[in-house]
């Protein structure tokens, strides 16, 4: 980033190649579409080189790039929330046109676990679960089971306090395991999430 910061073209590429994928994915589990996320990658990537010439490393480089994001990413929620009670508003049926993701991680939720047929939808089940969490949790369970960011480096990219990071990871845990508890259980998904307390 430093060499970025120098007008460096060939760095900044570099930096966009190493890190595009993983965040598209974060992305990707926080606003529930792909399309929406590569292009909201795109956006953080114009707004990391904008910022380029102010960049100061006082911190590592993927807290302040995952810092953008939390910004880009609840920007793009807060508007999309804001298109869909216009929406539900003006709905002539007055019925929701789609179900909470929360309604439908408890209806997997009750599956029995020898339906999970494959191991793609184990994975499906866990992604859902993950979605089901709140905005501010689903962000904090990312960084730190994807990105592996310490309670401090989560509270500095998310504007939080400590204290509050280990609250928001303790409830979406709990939330997590409340979800997948008939999979848990099995030992079906113990591999395909971590879902214990760690220490930060």
């Amino acid at each position: 980033m430093l060499q970025v910061r120098e007008g460096n073209a060939a760095a900044f590429e570099n930096l966009v190649e190493k890190h595009q994928r993983r965040l598209v994915m974060v992305l990707e589990h926080l606003v529930r579409d792909r399309a929406h996320a590569e292009e909201l990658a795109q956006d953080v990537f114009l707004r990391v080189y904008r910022a380029r010439e102010r960049y100061v490393p006082t911190a590592k480089f993927s807290t302040w790039l995952y810092t953008i994001t939390h910004n880009v990413a609840s920007n793009w929620i807060r508007k999309s929330s804001r298109r869909k009670e216009v929406n539900l508003v003006s709905s002539p049926s007055g019925s929701m046109p789609v179900r909470p993701l929360d309604t439908m991680a408890k209806d997997k939720s009750t599956l029995m676990p020898t339906r999970l047929a494959d191991q793609k939808e184990m994975e499906a089940v866990v992604r859902e679960a993950i979605q089901s969490l709140g905005e501010r949790q689903r962000m904090a369970m990312l960084l730190s089971k994807y990105e592996g960011m310490s309670y401090n480096e989560i509270a500095a990219t998310m504007d939080l306090t400590t204290q509050a990071v280990k609250s928001l990871l303790s409830r979406a845990r709990g939330n997590l395991k409340n979800a997948l508890d008939p999979y848990l259980e099995s030992g079906r998904l113990s591999k395909s999430l971590d879902i214990e307390e760690d220490g930060g």
